[in-house]
This record gives C-alpha cells, structure tokens and sequence, in this order.
C-alpha cells in the first residue's frame, strides 16, 4: 500500500512542474526560464529532450552489444582452437563438454537456488574474474586437466554472465529493455565471427601467448558496466512516462514519482523480499511450452547440424573451369566444414540483430516455428549426406547445403531474440510489491536460459554417433569423402 506521505511527494512534484510552466508562460527572465526547465522533472522536459534521450539508447546498445561480445567470444575462441589445445589421440567433443556443461549449472544454479536481490557490480566483476582466471590457466598450463579445468571455469563465467545480463536489461522501462536485449543479442551473434577471426589471427603466436591475449578481454565487461551503461534513473528522467506504468506503484504517475515512491515510502520491511520455490515454479509452469520448449528444441536441432551432420556434408574438390567462384573458396575437402560454419555464424548475427535493425519481433504464437522450420533441415541435410539427395552436381548440392545452412543460422538467431524478447516484456500482475516484481522479471527471464545450453549439451551428446553414422552410410554407397578427413 502506499502511504499518503507518497501522494504528498507526487503533489509536490506536481506543483514544482505547474510553477515551472507558468514562469516560462509569463515572459520571465531567460536564464531563471532555463533553470526552472531543468529541474522539472515531468513529461514536457522529457519529449522536448529527445536528443539527449537518443545518446542514452546509444550508449545502452553500445553497453549490451559489448557485453554480449565480450561474454561469448571466449567460448567461440576456446571452440576454435579445440583441436590444439588438446593432443590428437582426444576426442574434441570433451572440450565441447567443458566448454558447455559448467554454463548449464550456472544457468541452473543462480536463478533456481539463490534468493533475494541481485548484486549486478559484485556479480559482473565476479565473471570478469573468473574468465580472465579460466583462460590463464588454459594458457599456463600444459597438462589436458588443467587446460580442461580452465576451459571450466570459463564456460561457468560465461553462463552467468549471459544470465546476468539478460536479468540486468529488465531493470530498465519496457521499450528500453527490449532495445538493450536486441543489441545484446546481436553481441552474442557478432562474437561467433569475430571470436573465429581472433584465433584465425593468433593461433600463429601459440597457445600461451595466443589464449593469454584473449584473457584480457573480459576487463571490457566491468569498464562498460561503470563508464558506458546509462543507469535506470537517466532514462526515468529522459524517457516518455507514458510507457513505464509497470514500474510504478501509482497509476498514470510521471517516471519521477516512481522514483520517489521507490526511494521513500516503501517500507524498509518491503525491500527485503525472496521468492520462494512455489514462487519461482509458479512463473516457471507457464513458460516451459511457451518459451522454453522452442528454444530447447533450436538448439537441440541446430547444434546436432553443427557438430553431426555437417563435418560429413563433403563434395569434390571444385574444377576452376566448372565453378570458377567456388574453386576459389574450396581448395581441398577440409575447407567446406569451415565454410559451413561461417555461413552459419553470419546468418546468425544478421537475425540475432533483427530487433536492433527495427525489424518487428515475432508474435508469441509463432515462436516455435523457427524450431519446426529448424527440424525440416535437420531432415533434409541428413537425407542429403546419408543418399546424396541433392544429386551428382557438387555445384547444385553446395548451393542447397548453402541456403539451408542460411536458413538454420536464420532460425536459430530468430529464436533466441525473440524469445527473450518476448519474457522481458511481460509484466508482473498489478497490485505487485515492486521489489517482488522487480525479482520476478529478473527471475523469469534468468530461469529460461538452461533450455538453450540443455540443447546445446544434447546436440554433443547425439553428433558423435549421427556423424560416424552418416559417414557409414557415404562409404555404403562409394562415397569415402569423410574418411580422408
């Protein structure tokens, strides 16, 4: 409830604002004009500051697009140097294990076990710790269980750092959350090229000095946190009003009320606030179909394409007589699993930064269509390497394997902006104690994150055994391509 000492504040906001206007309507001096614009804190001062309001969403997105950088481009560069940072006779899929099973307890753990307010500085600078210990150790040490250990460590990091993050945007107004998810999205996407493109170029200074270098990016994430990131007041003070009811206990209150609602008349008793297990499996229920069914079953699709089915999508070398274009991107049949990844990982930025670019997110109903369109070239691609659906024409069957490829970089970005999208922007029922709320959006959104990583983990699980099915089955009908590999 709120005390009338709130409404007293809200009048005396209001009547500060009254005054204001009435001495720029009188003709007074300029300078006293100007002074008593500044500090009216309600909507007139905010729609006439719409530049200032911009720089703010500018900045913001710079912040999220680095954090979702910085936060995903070391497990890119760990999986791209997998096959030297441990000896041949080891199978790759262990530093797959470690690079992902350790964000998938992290997922898990934080939203589910812990309680009560989030610590968003301690946290961050936590991670950034961790990352920079995780991949020390990989570049100190020689021995497979350090180097194991320290990819670990890392991938723990990196999971709690996605989580945070995503719980971080739902502490800003509706429409400038769903702008900080787009470009953290877009970040997440844009580090599978540029963490492929930083190992590509250091790989030559060896493990030590190559994986050493890497571990001073994590410094990024807590510089941007104290230097770059607006906080939540400066768009309270900058931003339209109008679309920020959710944030305040007052019905149709200016963004400064709010503040003052927060700050001074919500008990003390209040603030200390923990969701309970009922709580949290009560704002899990609706959402395992809804959102966490889709995004489990993308990454279960997307991953099994990615590490089973497409080391086995090999053709002939192209003749430079025949496919001038290709030959000269295909040397030798080691090259088309890189290509494939790169046309993955390019598809997958351009739809993870679909919000970011202005393009309107999909409707809650249609969220489990990138996971059905995801399956069919699942099926597709695996017909294609088991029968060589596509035909004898290594051009036409490269060009299908492309746009498919295309298209499941394009549903997996899909999916995971806009399912996050979706989470951040449904609001709490009314009535709601705000700090209650407030966990409730940070929970909610941090509680989906395990059903990607439980995919992902799946997909590791099942592409040993599709790949060294696939690759029987080519050597059945006198295609020996995978066992030159």
């Amino acid at each position: 409830m709120i005390s009338e000492a709130a409404y007293r504040n809200v009048e005396g906001y209001e009547m500060e604002t009254m005054s204001g206007n009435d001495v720029r309507g009188q003709g007074a001096e300029p300078d006293l004009v100007e002074a008593e614009w500044e500090r009216a804190p309600l909507t007139d001062h905010v729609s006439s500051n719409k530049d200032y309001a911009w720089k703010l969403r500018l900045k913001l997105g710079i912040s999220f697009f680095l954090f979702g950088l910085i936060n995903n481009v070391l497990y890119v560069i760990i999986l791209s140097a997998a096959l030297d940072l441990v000896p041949p006779s080891t199978p790759k899929g262990i530093i797959a294990f470690c690079n992902i099973f350790p964000a998938l307890v992290a997922k898990i753990g934080w939203p589910y076990v812990l309680k009560g307010q989030i610590r968003y500085a301690r946290r961050l600078n936590g991670c950034c710790l961790l990352s920079v210990l995780g991949m020390a150790v990989v570049a100190l040490f020689d021995s497979l269980f350090m180097r194991l250990l320290g990819i670990s460590i890392a991938s723990f990091a990196s999971g709690l750092g996605e989580l945070t993050f995503l719980q971080l945007s739902t502490t800003y107004p509706s429409h400038i959350a769903a702008h900080g998810i787009g470009y953290f999205a877009s970040g997440t996407g844009a580090a599978g090229l540029v963490g492929a493109f930083l190992w590509w170029e250091l790989r030559g200074l060896g493990i030590r000095t190559g994986v050493g270098l890497s571990a001073v990016m994590p410094f990024v994430i807590p510089l941007t946190y104290f230097l770059l990131l607006p906080g939540r007041n400066s768009f309270i003070s900058a931003e339209d009003p109008s679309s920020q009811a959710p944030y305040t206990p007052l019905p149709d209150s200016d963004a400064d009320t709010e503040e003052t609602v927060d700050a001074v008349v919500v008990p003390s008793e209040a603030v200390i606030v923990a969701l309970s297990l009922d709580d949290k499996w009560r704002l899990v229920r609706p959402m395992l179909v809804k959102y966490m069914l889709p995004l489990f079953c993308v990454y279960t699709f997307e991953y099994t394409i990615n590490q089973g089915i497409a080391p086995t999508l090999l053709y002939p070398v192209p003749a430079p007589e025949s496919y001038p274009i290709l030959s000269k991107i295909i040397h030798s049949i080691r090259d088309y699993y890189p290509l494939w990844q790169l046309v993955y990982q390019t598809t997958v930025f351009l739809s993870r930064s679909s919000i970011s670019l202005g393009i309107p997110p999909l409707p809650k109903h249609l969220l489990s269509l990138p996971a059905i369109i995801q399956f069919f070239i699942l099926f597709a691609l695996g017909l294609e390497s088991a029968k060589g659906i596509f035909g004898e024409s290594e051009g036409r069957s490269v060009l299908f394997v492309f746009a498919l490829i295309s298209l499941e970089g394009i549903c997996g970005g899909l999916a995971y902006v806009n399912v996050y999208h979706q989470i951040n922007q449904e609001r709490s029922s009314l009535g709601v104690d705000a700090e209650r709320a407030k966990q409730e959006r940070e929970f909610k959104i941090g509680s989906v994150g395990f059903a990607d990583s439980l995919g992902i983990l799946l997909a590791a699980i099942l592409a040993v055994p599709t790949e060294v099915e696939l690759c029987k089955a080519q050597v059945r009908r006198g295609k020996t391509l995978c066992q030159g590999l």
